[in-house]
């Protein structure tokens, strides 16, 4: 199962556990921080990145293979779409069948609107399905949203849209109550009161969770509420392109059936994109924790009809990617195994960095351990760190594996590994979009009226980092405000005649600027074919 190199790094490992579980080695301090993140940070590689030659962020960098999708063809350049002819009408159209299109048809509904749910996958197939180790909210005695704030915003290095992030730490409580009264299952101590727990650059334990399936059972209870609801969904549909009306506002969606081909007409009063995030575009090869997919169809849907893009060249490498063994290769091992007390272990079985940095600093760390310190462990992928889960139940107690990161046990007990005996391999992994979308705090792009947007591919909530939890809390604050404004404004909303006209002004703006390419986007689903 081990190669010799391995079982040798195993048994220091496990020789410095009692001491390493006793040791805490000290934080960073700001500017140790910035340079780490400068010199190891994969954001910080300026030869990864593309200067955009068009749209409403010309000469600003995004990632390379963003900017070729954001500069490519549309999907409808050949086809003849019938506008007159609409397949679908309704008031708000939810692009995007994950929490936060959830919440915001849930919500649509409740404010008297008829809303419709397109995904081109199934309900429910969404990054929020994969999220594992909580969801914070400042509910406690001792903490308050302005610590929740401060915590969030210091750790998106002040670059959060203060707006945004005001709203995401003042309506948690709330947001908390509403899915425990959908009927979440929270894990709870006897008396009734949630469990919370620390995670990587909070001051108090605020994250709730339901063991480590926190995403799966949130998204369970929220695609249960929809379905019961009868709010219509059409699964394996995908949003190809926006649909503007002569005034340049967003009033539908072009659609195309993934399993036949067939182009549909959506036409709607308000539309909503929460389409998720891109870590199957794999940027600069490395692997992801994304649910199949999550290419940034809602980036490039919104970028083409005119809406503007905000921190599109940060994103979240998760520190703890499963590094081996290799069929789980890339899969996130959940932060909250770092805040049950397991530590990240050197190949000499030093405990090199405070398991509870932010993101972006443990990940740069375990790069820099890795790449100049040479003190990772060879794997068949590549190299990676232990994180020394046996640490739990030595700090713990006999059962607290089991019984708080029951999932973790059974993916890596299929291969035979005890995690609660065996420390495992970690490597950082392509997590997050932090960039996206440019909105104001109803949720409404900054440029395009009618056109809503939540959950992951809105930009500027957490800033250029975010936190741990915040991400299933921020598909549930912004996806109830998205569905709420969203069916509001539908009420005031007279649609003009249906256009693609905005299609090809940009098709021109990229032939004017001698862009040349043969891909087509939205991306839909990446592509695994093995290369001839």
């Amino acid at each position: 199962m081990y190669t010799k190199e391995m079982y040798e790094s195993m048994k220091k490992v496990e020789a410095a556990r009692e001491a390493n579980a006793v040791l805490e080695p000290r934080r960073m301090t700001a500017e140790e921080k910035e340079q780490l993140l400068a010199t190891y940070h994969p954001d910080y590689k300026q030869d990864e990145f593309a200067v955009l030659q068009v749209g409403p962020n010309k000469g600003e960098k995004v990632p390379t293979q963003l900017a070729a999708l954001l500069q490519a063809n549309s999907r409808v350049k050949e086809l003849k779409v019938d506008l007159d002819k609409v397949d679908y009408e309704t008031d708000v159209l939810v692009i995007g069948g994950g929490g936060a299109g959830a919440s915001a048809a849930i919500e649509a509904d409740n404010a008297g609107a008829s809303v419709m749910v397109v995904t081109k996958l199934r309900m429910g197939d969404a990054n929020t399905m994969m999220a594992e180790g909580g969801i914070q909210a400042a509910d406690k005695p001792n903490d308050s949203p302005a610590q929740h704030f401060l915590d969030a915003f210091g750790g998106g290095h002040f670059a959060a849209k203060k707006e945004l992030l005001y709203k995401l730490v003042n309506e948690a409580p709330e947001a908390i109550l509403w899915l425990n009264e959908l009927g979440v299952e929270f894990d709870k101590s006897e008396d009734g009161t949630m469990v919370t727990t620390h995670g990587g650059g909070t001051s108090r334990k605020r994250m709730h969770a339901a063991k480590d399936y926190s995403g799966a059972e949130i998204m369970r209870t929220l695609r249960d509420e929809v379905l019961n609801r009868q709010i219509p969904v059409v699964d394996f549909t995908a949003a190809i392109e926006l649909i503007l009306d002569e005034n340049g506002n967003a009033a539908g969606a072009v659609l195309m059936n993934m399993e036949t081909g067939e182009i549909l007409v959506a036409k709607a009063k308000t539309v909503i994109i929460a389409t998720g995030g891109a870590g199957r575009l794999h940027y600069q090869g490395f692997p992801t924790s994304n649910h199949y997919g999550a290419t940034a169809d809602g980036l490039i849907l919104g970028y083409r009809a005119g809406a503007k893009l905000l921190y599109a060249d940060t994103l979240q490498y998760h520190p703890t990617g499963a590094a081996y063994p290799e069929q789980i290769f890339g899969a996130l091992v959940t932060e909250k195994v770092r805040s049950l007390g397991a530590k990240l272990i050197n190949v000499d079985g030093e405990a090199f960095m405070h398991p509870l940095e932010t993101r972006d600093v443990s990940a740069a760390s375990i790069i820099r351990e890795c790449s100049a310190r040479g003190k990772g462990i060879k794997t068949p992928e590549g190299e990676g760190i232990w994180l020394d889960t046996p640490m739990i139940e030595l700090k713990n107690g006999e059962g607290t594996i089991e019984k708080r990161i029951p999932a973790m046990m059974r993916m890596f007990g299929k291969y035979g590994i005890d995690i609660r005996k065996e420390p495992i391999l970690i490597y950082p992994t392509l997590h997050y979009q932090n960039g996206g979308l440019d909105i104001t705090d109803d949720c409404q792009t900054t440029n395009v009226k009618n056109l809503f947007v939540a959950g992951e591919a809105v930009g500027g909530i957490h800033g250029r980092n975010r936190l741990m939890g915040n991400s299933l809390l921020d598909i549930i604050v912004f996806g109830r405000n998205a569905g709420r404004n969203a069916a509001n404004q539908s009420k005031n909303v007279t649609v003009g005649t249906l256009s693609l006209d905005h299609v090809e002004k940009f098709a021109k703006e990229c032939a004017d600027a001698g862009i040349e390419s043969d891909i087509v986007s939205p991306k839909l689903l990446p592509s695994y074919a093995r290369k001839a």
